[in-house]
């Protein structure tokens, strides 16, 4: 599985269950539509472990076949329509792609 994992942040003026309630509906509804997606996986964060760590609100792990499929994704008007309907909000978000391991399988 090849992800693209997203760490995301409300925009200040919102409310962290706007923007989950947000996150999980409308934007889910363009994003789940994503050619070649194969797995989706949020998660509401409600703590922080430390105090660099808060400040965030959620994360995604988006699942692609392989690195490939996810470039396709990206290059998509899928992909297009959902950047465009997160325009100017100010959320921030940290965005990675990579390979994923079961690091407890066998």
């Amino acid at each position: 599985m090849y992800n693209l994992v997203l760490l995301a942040a409300r925009p200040s003026d919102w409310t962290h269950e706007r923007f989950i309630d947000w996150w999980r509906g409308d934007h889910a509804e363009l994003t789940r539509t994503l050619p070649g997606l194969r797995s989706w996986r949020h998660t509401e964060i409600d703590t922080a472990l430390e105090p660099r760590s808060e400040g965030w609100d959620g994360v995604s792990v988006l699942g692609f076949d392989t690195a490939e499929d996810l470039r396709k994704a990206l290059d998509s008007p899928e992909w297009a329509a959902a950047v465009a309907q997160v325009g100017d909000m100010k959320g921030r978000r940290i965005a990675v792609m990579g390979g994923e391991k079961d690091m407890l399988a066998g």
